[in-house]
């Protein structure tokens, strides 16, 4: 069994159903809140690219099940060395969240893994939260009983947040702490900067300290100065 951490260690504070900015995902995310919250809630097959939210909806599915209660466990299949045993080994908790699913495709002993984790999960009454990049058809697993078990989940496809979506949010928040982003700083943060939007949340909170320190607004020279700085060491 993997070993339980402690919820500060396990799920990092922005990933929380409260912070996630669902522009086209609405319904979806509905469904995996009624999910982590509710037993018996038919289990959720999440598929999208990069940077669409999935795994930040496994996370604050997983913090919504253990505030109800619930034995969790998640697996971020794609760092993880030996899938099959780390699949094996969350078997018995009553919430599952697996993410990068496309990580097992072609790794027999990962893919019946599951395939047995899917049956025990149903046979409890566990519940089950699945993400990866492709619907199960396309995922390119090799056996059959699986894709057709993945299939027989209730799927939702995940849109990114485009680049107005993500500017709105990050003007929202920064305007919630007191902080004014013009036109002109979000152009250069955008064309330069990792567009993903926890990064530019998490650089938030890092422009925020050090415009309060440095007594200074954050305009794009002070951008400037502080990613050199910070891309330096400095």
């Amino acid at each position: 069994m993997i070993p339980q951490l402690p919820l500060a260690l396990r799920w990092p504070r922005r990933q929380r159903f409260e912070h996630f900015h669902p522009g086209a995902n609405a319904a979806t995310l509905a469904a995996v809140e009624l999910l982590a919250r509710e037993p018996r809630t038919p289990w959720l097959y999440l598929a999208g690219p990069t940077r669409s939210g999935k795994s930040h909806l496994l996370m604050a599915a997983c913090q919504a099940a253990i505030e109800g209660g619930r034995t969790v466990q998640y697996l971020p299949l794609a760092t993880l060395a030996d899938k099959a045993a780390a699949i094996r080994g969350v078997a018995g908790s009553e919430f599952l969240a697996l993410d990068d699913l496309g990580a097992i495709a072609g790794d027999p002993e990962a893919e019946h893994a599951l395939f047995d984790v899917y049956n025990q999960a149903k046979a409890e009454g566990a519940a089950l939260l699945f993400a990866a990049e492709s619907l199960p058809s396309q995922l390119g697993l090799m056996l059959p009983d699986l894709r057709s078990r993945l299939g027989a989940c209730q799927q939702a496809l995940l849109k990114p947040l485009d680049d107005v979506e993500r500017r709105d949010v990050l003007r929202r928040q920064a305007s919630s702490r007191g902080i004014e982003l013009d036109d002109t700083v979000l152009d250069w943060l955008f064309a330069r900067y990792a567009r993903d939007l926890g990064a530019l949340l998490d650089l938030l909170d890092q422009l925020d300290k050090a415009s309060l320190a440095a007594r200074r607004r954050i305009t794009v020279p002070f951008l400037r100065d502080f990613l050199r700085d910070a891309g330096s060491g400095a």
